[in-house]
């Protein structure tokens, strides 16, 4: 590190699925541009996410405590500028991130910020069938690249080179075993419900997985109310455990890294199982892949779509919280075979 080095700062406060989703593109920014150094602020609990990138430092946003509020953004503006930075890449586009991105141009420094394209969202989730416009939008982390890119830094995702498996430490193999065979993980919750798979059918899926010889399934999930459903999933079968509330995020990323395969909802499993190089299968409800929001570099048929045909309207929400009248059992169209079959077609 010269003194040509350029040191960006990267703003991405939330959630946890968009945050994952930058990790490929921070990845290949510092790989294909040796100049570089990035600060990612996020928040604290997404820090592990980049703790293995080289020269790339993080910096914790507290936005519920020293950061809160008008005055706390004002802070963690003079905390950031005292950084010294070449320029800002706002991945976030909201209030707080757009605040802080103007502070730093009017000192002089050059900035970008991500088209969300929320016109071109609004006519792919309309309701209305006049307004409808069913066509893939430009997936989120092509326009994470593009951010770099108006900033003098271009990337090519395609030479993405994803990290090696992680070793997997005593801690965690007390609970899994060593490996031997194949490791399924399945994270069946979303944030909302228009995103979640039918219990009914997914206990399918878990049952019809469990008996394949040699496979061992790996139930994720957050929350109480999550890990009581998972052991109710499990039903005490010695080759499903449930990882819900057993490990840190840290120790989750060790373990997912390790899987043959991820079964996911539209979620933040999905999108930590993609940027570390697994195989992701993902089921979408009230979303749709067209949104941008598919996983990285995963291929477009390992997204499974609620059927089309019954349900014309889908995608009707870009997060799955908006369920229209009607459209409550979408998912009810995926049926649990599809989903096992596909399952069994990628781990060939």
């Amino acid at each position: 590190m010269g003194r040509s080095t350029k040191h960006i700062l990267v703003i991405r406060l939330s959630a946890m699925g968009d945050v994952a989703m930058t990790v490929p593109v921070v990845r290949s920014l510092v790989e294909q541009h040796e100049n570089v150094k990035v600060t990612v602020v996020s928040k604290a609990a997404y820090k592990p996410f980049f703790d293995d990138i080289e020269r790339v430092s993080f910096f914790e946003a507290d936005t519920n405590g020293r950061h809160k509020g008008l005055f706390g953004l004002l802070r963690l503006f003079d905390e950031l500028n005292k950084l010294h930075v070449y320029c800002v890449a706002d991945l976030h586009n909201v209030l707080r991130s757009n605040i802080i991105r103007k502070l730093f141009a009017l000192r002089g420094k050059k900035t970008a910020r991500v088209d969300k394209a929320r016109k071109e969202k609004a006519a792919l989730t309309s309701q209305d069938p006049v307004k409808k416009v069913f066509e893939p939008l430009k997936p989120m982390v092509q326009r994470y690249a593009q951010v770099f890119e108006e900033l003098g830094f271009s990337i090519d995702l395609k030479d993405h080179v994803f990290p090696e498996k992680k070793q997997l430490t005593v801690d965690i193999l007390e609970y899994t075993g060593q490996k031997n065979g194949t490791w399924i993980g399945i994270a069946p919750f979303a944030q909302h419900d228009g995103k979640v798979y039918p219990k009914d059918q997914m206990q399918e899926v878990i049952n019809s997985l469990a008996v394949m010889p040699g496979c061992k399934l790996m139930l994720f999930g957050g929350g109480r109310h999550e890990a009581s459903q998972l052991k109710k999933y499990a039903d005490g079968r010695e080759n499903i455990l449930v990882v819900a509330g057993k490990m840190s995020l840290k120790q989750e990323m060790r373990l997912i890294s390790n899987l043959d395969l991820m079964l996911s909802m539209d979620s933040s499993n999905a999108h930590i199982a993609a940027m570390l190089g697994v195989k992701v299968i993902t089921l979408w409800g009230a979303t749709h892949p067209y949104t941008g929001f598919a996983t990285f570099n995963q291929p477009a048929d390992h997204a499974i779509t609620s059927d089309r045909e019954k349900y014309p309207l889908l995608p009707t929400s870009v997060y799955g919280n908006k369920i229209i009248k009607g459209y409550e059992d979408a998912m009810t169209t995926i049926a649990p075979e599809t989903v096992v079959n596909k399952i069994k077609q990628v781990l060939k």
